[in-house]
C-alpha cells in the first residue's frame, strides 16, 4: 500500500507527577530508550526499533495527562497541504517552529473536536536503532532492557464529539475507520467508539464518546509476539507495578494486550497481534450489547476501571 500523507504515530507528550521517578520507569522498567533532556526540563524517549530521535516526551506537572499527540506526514510540501486543509475544515491552527521539541521540525498543532491537541510534522532527526543499515543483527542490545516494545503504536483518547472527529479524521486526516463501537439501542445506537488506521494497522488512533474533552485513556506500545507481552507482565509483577486488564485478548482488533498504570496514574498497555486492514476493508461493527467481548474476548467482561479511569 502507497504510504501518503500522514504515515503514522509520532510521538506523544505525557504530564507526570515526578520527573525522575516518571524516568526511572519508562527507561529502565518499561525499556525505553532516553535519547535527550530539553532547556524546559523535558525528557524524551524511543523505543528500541524506532529509528526517529523520540515518541515519547515527559513532562513534570501538577496533575496526569496527555498534552498532545504527533502525527509525522511525508513531506514538507503535505505539511502546508494539511494546514490549508484543517483550516478550511473550521479549526485554527497553530505553527510551532522547528527545535521546540528536540531534534524535530516545524509542527502544525489543532484542537480536536473531542479537545485533544494535536499536531503534525514532516521532519524529525532519525538516530537509528542500534543496528547497522547493512547486515544487520534481528535485535539490538537495547531489545532485552526491560519490557523492550518496538514502537509507540497507538492511543486510545477519551472526550465529547466524536462524530466530530470522525468527519474531520475520514474526511480530512485521510484515515480509514476500522472498528467501531455502537452505543445501547435505546440510546439510538450511536457510535460512541471510533478506531481509525492511517495505515493498514487495526488502530492508530481510537476516540471514545466521554463527557470531558482531552482525557488520555492509554498510550500503546507495540510488543512483537503474544510471548513478550506475557514476558512484560512478569516484569510489572517483579516490579509491583499496578496492572488494570490482562493478559488477555480483544475482540475489538484481536489484540493480545496487559493494560497497567505508570507512576503518575498514566495508562498504557502492552500489545500485540490484531490482523492487516487495507482501507478499502469493511468496518467492523460491535453492538453495545457484544461489547463485553469486544473489550475481553475470553471473559467477556465489561472492568469498571477501564471504562471510568482516565487522565
Amino acid at each position: 500500500m502507497a504510504m501518503t500523507g500522514i504515515l503514522r504515530p509520532g510521538h506523544a507528550q505525557l504530564r507526570v507527577l515526578d520527573l525522575e521517578q516518571a524516568t526511572r520507569f519508562y527507561r529502565d522498567i518499561m525499556g525505553l530508550v532516553e535519547t535527550g533532556r530539553d532547556g524546559q526540563g523535558r525528557v524524551y524517549f524511543k523505543c528500541w526499533d524506532e529509528h526517529d530521535h523520540s515518541s515519547l516526551i515527559l513532562r513534570q506537572a501538577d496533575g496526569a495527562g496527555i498534552d498532545f499527540i504527533g502525527f509525522k506526514v511525508l513531506n514538507a510540501s503535505t505539511l502546508d497541504q494539511l494546514d490549508k486543509d484543517i483550516q478550511a475544515f473550521g479549526l485554527k491552527t497553530e505553527r510551532v517552529p522547528a527545535g521546540d521539541l528536540l531534534e524535530t521540525g516545524e509542527r502544525v498543532r489543532f484542537v480536536l473536536p473531542t479537545g485533544h491537541v494535536m499536531e503534525l510534522y514532516a521532519e524529525k532527526t532519525q538516530i537509528g536503532n542500534g543496528l547497522p543499515a547493512v547486515n544487520p543483527a534481528p535485535w539490538a542490545p537495547d531489545a532485552d532492557r526491560g519490557m523492550a516494545p518496538v514502537r509507540f503504536d497507538h492511543c486510545l483518547l477519551y472526550g465529547p464529539n466524536v462524530m466530530a472527529n470522525k468527519v474531520l479524521f475520514m474526511e480530512v486526516l485521510g484515515f480509514h475507520l476500522v472498528e467501531r463501537i455502537l452505543g445501547p439501542a435505546e440510546a439510538g445506537e450511536p457510535e460512541i467508539g471510533l478506531f481509525f488506521s492511517c495505515s493498514h494497522k487495526t488502530h492508530d488512533i481510537a476516540f471514545v464518546e466521554y463527557p470531558e474533552p482531552g482525557k488520555l485513556h492509554h498510550l500503546s506500545f507495540r510488543m512483537p509476539t503474544w510471548e513478550r507481552v506475557l514476558r512484560a507482565g512478569d516484569i510489572m509483577g517483579m516490579n509491583k507495578v499496578p496492572i488494570d486488564i490482562g493478559p488477555t485478548r480483544h475482540g475489538v482488533t484481536r489484540g493480545e494486550t496487559i493494560y497497567a498504570w505508570d507512576p503518575s496514574g498514566n495508562r498504557f498497555e502492552t500489545f500485540a497481534g490484531g490482523y492487516e486492514p487495507y482501507p478499502d476493508s469493511r468496518t467492523i461493527t460491535w453492538t453495545f450489547e457484544g461489547f463485553p467481548h469486544g473489550l475481553d474476548f475470553p471473559q467477556g467482561k465489561l472492568h469498571d476501571s477501564f471504562l471510568t479511569v482516565v487522565t
